[in-house]
C-alpha cells in the first residue's frame, strides 16, 4: 500500500507474529486497522482479503489457510493448489500480510487472488 502508516501497521503485524504467534485478539483489531487503509485507498482485493482473513481467525483462533507455492508440482493435478508441507499457520500468515506491502508487484496481486479462492474454498 502507498500509504507510510499502513505499512507500519504492516511492519508491526509481522513482528507481533514473529513475537507472540497468533494473539487472536490484538492481531485481528491491527487487520481491521490495515483494512481501513486498503478501504481509503481503494484497493477492493485487499480489503475483500483482510476481512476474510479476521474473519477466519474469529471463526477458527488459527489461520488454517495455507502458505502458497511459488510453483505447483508436476505430479499434481492441473489446477489444483500447491502448498508448502512446511508451513506453520504463523508462517502463512504473515506471507499474507506482507504481500499488502508491495502492490505494485504482480505476483503479489496473483498470491493475494489466490488467497481469496482459498478462502472461498475454505
Amino acid at each position: 500500500m502507498e500509504n507510510q502508516k499502513a505499512n507500519k501497521l504492516v511492519d508491526k503485524i509481522l513482528k507481533d507474529l514473529d513475537e507472540s504467534g497468533i494473539n487472536k485478539e490484538a492481531l485481528i483489531d491491527d487487520i481491521k486497522e490495515l483494512r481501513t487503509y486498503a478501504l481509503e485507498e481503494q484497493i477492493p482485493l485487499v480489503v475483500k482479503v483482510l476481512r476474510l482473513t479476521y474473519e477466519h481467525l474469529e471463526e477458527n483462533s488459527t489461520f488454517l489457510i495455507p502458505i502458497l507455492d511459488d510453483e505447483p508440482l508436476e505430479d499434481e493435478e492441473e489446477g489444483a493448489e500447491a502448498v508448502n508441507d512446511l508451513d506453520t499457520p504463523v508462517e502463512s500468515l504473515k506471507y499474507l500480510i506482507a504481500l499488502t506491502k508491495n502492490l505494485n508487484n504482480k505476483g503479489n496481486i496473483a498470491d493475494l487472488r489466490e488467497y481469496k479462492e482459498l478462502f472461498a474454498r475454505y
